[in-house]
């Protein structure tokens, strides 16, 4: 049935939100002796936002935007030191161990042994390479994409390099927006599995046409016996 499973990275096969948790909570702790906007998260969120056009997704972009927003909310009072203590929080993430979710190696090994597997992934790619190789799982990904962002252009592009009709592709993920979404508008194949954190961003409503047409699994343990089961 499949020619080609893919799968995302961050919040699917590896912890990711909680470490930009911990950084907007170090944020505010920065940030308390100027006094903390009611709304400080929300104006964050929006700066982020605006900012993913023009420095895409990861934690460059993320500290771009926690400076943008102190630099905003202290009415441009905050000193060197504690913009220096803000990229500190990007210095942190990047180097953060790689934590696996539960089921993804043993996954990942029993799928590799019959199907090519791909890993799409959005963000910086240097960081992203690092995370690859700090997990130990790159000996399971026939291919690895770093994207810019995940469109139904993007996937298709990336279908087409790989000469795999939408028909027979396969994508695992967390984010409705990104790694669903997309996949339903060119009628191939996506598996839902919920993460335990969700960046606001990636939030959204499928449309009634597409909201029957994927599977959601509980947890990856499950995968290998789904994808069975849709073979026979």
């Amino acid at each position: 049935m499949f020619d080609l499973i893919a799968f995302d990275a961050d919040d699917t096969l590896w912890e990711n939100e909680a470490y930009y948790q911990e950084g907007r909570k170090t944020f505010h702790t920065i940030l308390k002796p100027y006094g903390i906007p009611t709304d400080l998260d929300a104006r964050l969120d929006g700066i982020e936002t605006r900012n993913i056009p023009h420095f895409g997704y990861g934690v460059n972009g993320f500290v771009f935007s926690l400076i943008e927003t102190a630099i905003q909310v202290t009415d441009e009072k905050i000193n060197a030191a504690d913009i220096q203590q803000i990229i500190n929080i990007a210095h942190q993430m990047l180097e953060q161990k790689v934590d696996l979710f539960d089921h993804v190696e043993p996954m990942l090994s029993a799928l590799s042994r019959s199907y090519p597997l791909m890993l799409i992934t959005k963000g910086d790619l240097l960081h992203q390479q690092k995370k690859l190789e700090r997990s130990g799982l790159s000996q399971y990904f026939s291919y690895v994409e770093v994207v810019a962002d995940k469109t139904r252009e993007i996937y298709a592009a990336i279908l087409a390099k790989h000469k795999v009709d939408p028909s027979r592709f396969l994508m695992i993920g967390n984010s409705m927006r990104s790694d669903i979404l997309p996949v339903l508008e060119m009628n191939a194949h996506a598996v839902y599995i919920p993460s335990r954190l969700m960046w606001m961003h990636e939030h959204c409503d499928l449309p009634k046409e597409l909201a029957a047409k994927f599977v959601e699994l509980e947890h990856l343990g499950q995968v290998v016996d789904w994808i069975k089961s849709s073979n026979m």
